[in-house]
């Protein structure tokens, strides 16, 4: 774009005054009145929202507007932190009815949205940045990671938060009939059926070597669902579909994790990260709520099936931390697995709080932090994998652990698991993980040193979405 042209294309800009209200303070400070304190904060976002809208948009910014962009964003950032460390419970309440009500994620923003205007972004406003690629998002989710993360750093509403998602999403019900019928059901980027004793759940997204991103997240949570809710099915397994087309035809890999040209495009929410960790994977490694038992290993009792991961290719991010949640763990011997955190500039998930547990701190350090790749057929990949196959005789392995299981009954498979739960991630250590890496992983998506890496790394400028 020439100078002529941005010229003509942006909106008249107002000049950094001392009136800019992040110009001139830091915002109110929380007293502990809580509807005093709600309406002197709101004044103050709403004031920071109609400063920040008179500025072109981030890619029509001057530098000099962009830093003023930038004081009004940290300057609400910041507001929002102090208000939610004094009023992060009440706003819970609220939202949830004193915790009466359980809401999802994706839910639980959007109602703050609605209930507490510019607490978190309005939906109009995240959809509009959503169709823009990630470097020129001013990252309003951010706010969205600042909620979350105080909601679930409150044990009471963090542990109901997390309730909320262990439990039935809600489409799974669209879907429970048809498969308890017929034992298919072809969810587009998923394939889930009952094979015997077993559920298959297929990954198909083919097109980007099944790797995850918005349009995956929720067709795999009700997968799993559908696996638990069916009584037909002892085991779960994840797999890759054999490809369709293309140079890897006939062949199956697991997954590639994130999908980096989705992420580099602006098509990877920030709610995404923390739906597949509080969704899908929990509910593999924790098993599934009802509303009125608690979801914890002590008090509660959730419904849980043993889960088998079959590593054919590579498990790549993502793919990595579904292995450190699956019961048995089935891998090529050519197969590997990475966790290419420091490439992407994300946390990966879980995975620092689980794969220590697997293969030692060291390692697992070099493994995220300095890209350690770890073949499955090695001393190392054996301490994650349980059993390493020929290439090409997956299916047999995956039919010898289901026959293994049918002989033996899995009885005590829900017992065993909740004990290791207890003695290693209980339910208030992963929700204590979930409210560092809500925080974390906002301003980690929207970093500019992400866009660098995938620029660099990754050529995502090159690609289409």
């Amino acid at each position: 774009m020439t100078g002529t042209m941005k010229t003509m294309e942006r909106p008249a800009a107002a000049a950094p005054t001392q009136s800019t209200p992040a110009a001139t303070a830091a915002g109110p400070l929380a007293q502990g009145d809580f509807q005093a304190d709600l309406l002197a904060f709101t004044d103050y976002w709403q004031a920071l929202a109609t400063a920040l809208e008179k500025l072109p948009p981030r890619p029509q910014r001057e530098p000099a507007e962009q830093e003023q962009a930038q004081r009004i964003l940290d300057g609400g950032r910041d507001s929002r932190e102090r208000f939610l460390m004094r009023h992060a419970g009440a706003v819970y309440d609220q939202l949830t009815s004193n915790k009466t009500v359980f809401l999802r994620l994706d839910e639980l923003v959007e109602a703050a949205a609605r209930q507490f205007p510019r607490l978190v972004p309005p939906a109009e406003l995240v959809a509009r940045e959503n169709t823009q690629r990630q470097g020129d998002k001013d990252g309003h989710e951010i706010d969205q990671g600042i909620l979350l993360s105080h909601v679930l750093a409150d044990p009471v509403c963090g542990t109901h938060l997390c309730h909320a998602m262990l439990l039935p999403h809600p489409r799974t019900a669209e879907y429970l009939e048809a498969f308890l019928r017929d034992g298919r059901v072809d969810l587009g980027t998923v394939l889930v059926e009952r094979q015997g004793t077993a559920g298959m759940v297929l990954l198909k997204n083919e097109r980007f070597l099944n790797a995850e991103d918005d349009g995956t997240v929720e067709m795999q949570e009700i997968a799993v669902d559908l696996c638990m809710l069916d009584p037909k099915i002892q085991a779960g397994v994840l797999r890759g579909a054999e490809f369709t087309s293309g140079k890897h035809k006939g062949k199956r890999a697991y997954c590639a994790g994130i999908n980096l040209t989705h992420l580099y495009h602006g098509k990877v929410s920030y709610i995404w990260y923390l739906k597949r960790e509080m969704g899908f994977m929990n509910k593999i490694f924790r098993g599934m709520a009802t509303p009125d038992r608690s979801p914890d290993e002590v008090r509660g009792k959730t419904l849980e099936k043993t889960w088998i991961s079959a590593i054919e290719g590579f498990a790549i991010g993502g793919g990595c931390q579904y292995v450190l949640v699956t019961d048995v763990n089935l891998a090529e011997k050519t197969a590997y697995l990475t966790l290419p955190a420091k490439k992407e500039g994300i946390v990966p998930g879980a995975a620092n709080m689980r794969l220590p547990r697997f293969v030692g701190d060291r390692i697992a350090r070099q493994a995220v932090m300095m890209e350690r790749r770890i073949d499955c057929d090695s001393d190392v990949g054996r301490m994650i994998c349980d059993r390493i196959v020929e290439d090409g005789k997956m299916g047999e392995a995956i039919d010898e652990v289901i026959e293994g299981m049918n002989r033996s009954g899995v009885v005590s498979a829900g017992s065993n698991r909740r004990a290791f739960r207890v003695a290693h991630e209980p339910l208030d250590l992963f929700r204590n993980y979930m409210a560092m890496y809500a925080r974390e992983q906002a301003y980690c998506h929207f970093s500019p040193a992400l866009i660098a890496n995938l620029e660099r790394f990754w050529g995502a400028d090159k690609r289409q979405p």
